[in-house]
This record gives structure tokens, sequence and C-alpha cells, in this order.
């Protein structure tokens, strides 16, 4: 099975609260270095239902994120040591999803960033134009919205510099080198990587665990937690 393959019946299990399903995927090989961040969400979904196996995985995941120490990294780990019967954080569960957010906190500064509505974590682009009126007491509610200011996209950049860093392959970190320099540097990034089915693979996956981990960090640093999706119906298993 390729790495977008697990990636991908990773997310499906965690969005379908399917915890048992989760535990069957990281049990069936290894667990790729840049995956660590969707790996925890998925754990915490197997934790919730009960699911066997799931302390195994659990442990493993706190160690493992533990050692790699990226950004997010020691939130996922305590949440998931909080999950596992350990000291619990002093953070808000919040149902966010931190790809929504990774977008709004790293897109175009020309947009403004946006806001969390912290009741159904839906999150609005300064951008959007509503052309409904809002109630005035919703508005006027601090505790609902959660302002996101836009950190621009140096974080991304940041993101391909290290990862050339870890290419063994000379010849393309070569060429991607050449191609992070001056305007249009994440077109050209991603043009030379198409050809290379691999690599590309390789880089969505720690593209995508470098954004939700700082995501998940500014969060915990507002004092939220995004809320684990609920397991499904008859997926608990005694352990």
């Amino acid at each position: 099975m390729s790495l977008a393959e697990r990636r991908a019946e990773l997310r499906g299990a965690t969005y379908r609260g399917d915890g048992l399903g989760a535990v069957a995927v990281l049990d069936s090989g290894v667990w790729p270095r840049e995956v660590l961040q969707m790996v925890g969400d998925a754990v915490l979904v197997a934790l919730g239902s009960g699911a066997a196996g799931a302390d195994g995985v659990a442990h493993r995941s706190v160690t493992e994120l533990h050692r790699r120490g990226w950004d997010g990294d020691v939130e996922l780990a305590d949440a998931l040591t909080a999950a596992l019967g350990g000291p619990s954080t002093a953070l808000v569960s919040a149902p966010v999803d931190l790809e929504e957010l990774s977008m709004v906190l790293e897109g175009d500064p020309a947009q403004g960033g946006g806001r969390i509505d912290l009741r159904t974590g839906q999150i609005w682009p300064t951008a959007y134009d509503d052309d409904d009126e809002e109630d005035d007491e919703e508005e006027e509610d601090d505790s609902r919205w959660l302002w996101v200011h836009c950190e621009g996209s140096r974080p991304g950049y940041r993101d391909m510099e290290r990862f050339i860093d870890t290419l063994t392959d000379p010849g393309l970190a070569e060429l991607l080198t050449v191609a992070i320099s001056g305007r249009g540097a994440f077109r050209r990034f991603k043009d030379v990587l198409w050809s290379r089915p691999e690599g590309a693979e390789r880089w969505h996956a720690y593209s995508e665990d470098r954004s939700r981990g700082r995501a998940r960090a500014w969060l915990a640093g507002q004092g939220f937690t995004p809320a684990v999706p609920p397991s499904r119906d008859g997926d608990a298993s005694v352990t």
C-alpha cells in the first residue's frame, strides 16, 4: 500500500470515527515520520471508541511525537497522554478542522485572516462576503468567536527548504533548490516534483503534517484543542 493510500485510509477512519479501522491501518505497517500528526488524531479516535489495540498505538504515538518534536507534536502528545488516563490539559475542546485553520493561518495576508465559530467549528475568512445581516447579540458574543490572524506563506516556504534537506537524491535536491529561488517558488517546486511521483507523495504528507501541527500549536496558544470526532456506533471493543 502506498503512502497516499495509507493516508487516505487513515483520514477516512478518523472522520468516520472508526477506531477499529484506524488501529487496523496503523498495525499494518511502519509509520512514516511525515504523518505523525495524522496518526495521532486517528489514535485519539481509537482511544475514544475503546478500540482493541488503541492503548498500544497511543503509547507508541506519544513516544514518536516527542522524538520528532515538530510544531504541535508536544500538544498532540499531551492530548494522547490525557486520553490514556494521564494528566489532563487545561485546553478547551472545540470542533475545529485543523486543515481549514491552516489554510486561513497561512493564506494570503491580503485576505486578512478570519474567525472561528467555536460553537460549530466553522471558519469564516475575512474576505467572505455575507449578504445576510447577523444578529447583533451573536456578533458581540466574544465567547463564540476566535479571531485568526493570517501569518502568510513564510512557514510553507520554510517547509520546502526543510524538505529539501531531508532528500537523499542530490540531483533532485539541486533541482528543487533552484526551483524555490525567486518569485513563483511554490509553483516551480511542485512542477519539479510532478515528474517524481514518490517525491511528490512524500512532500504532500510532509507539508500537510507540518501545517497541521502549526495549526494545532496556534490553537493551543489560544487555549483550545481540536475536538475528537465522535465514535461510530458499534465501534467500541473491549480491550
